[in-house]
């Protein structure tokens, strides 16, 4: 989570929300991705999306079979789904994401019990230094936002 969490710092200092993730395989980080939504006007751009898709290039397979993702907030719906169809075996996440997670807090998809896959849930990792970093950019945004808005123009 250490790793993931630096990631994040790394989104935020490039003003991305700050979410960072890693794929682990045997103890070896094989995955890495920060958020880049705004640098590549993707929505695609997530975090846990750009970790899973460099972990799967390096098995040279999209199944990740015997993979853990860590990632610094509970993974969206497109994250979780991603990690479910890559047979993720776990996912372990730092702060809940009340607004959008996926794995419990909004919606269950990791977790439903129709899909063929389903990966082990751990949540909590490291959580309120994970939470202190996104609430961290997001006070510093409005902070900017508010000093443009009422800047002489």
């Amino acid at each position: 989570m250490r790793a993931a969490l630096k990631l994040a710092r790394q989104a935020a200092a490039r003003g991305e929300v700050p979410v960072g993730a890693v794929v682990v395989k045997d103890g070896a980080v094989i995955g890495r991705g920060r958020n880049r939504v705004e640098a590549r006007q993707d929505a695609s751009q997530h975090a846990e999306m750009l970790a899973l898709r460099q972990a799967a290039r390096r098995l040279r397979s999209w199944r990740l079979e015997g993979c853990d993702l860590y990632v610094t907030l509970e993974p969206c719906a497109m994250c979780a789904g991603a990690a479910v169809w890559s047979r993720i075996r776990r996912i372990v996440f730092a702060a809940a994401d009340a607004k959008a997670g996926a794995c419990g807090s909004v919606l269950s998809v990791a977790g439903h019990p129709q899909l063929n896959h389903r990966p082990v849930l751990v949540s909590g990792v490291l959580a309120a230094e994970s939470r202190q970093i996104l609430q961290m950019f997001f006070r510093d945004l409005r902070e900017r936002r508010s000093q443009k808005k009422n800047s002489p123009t």
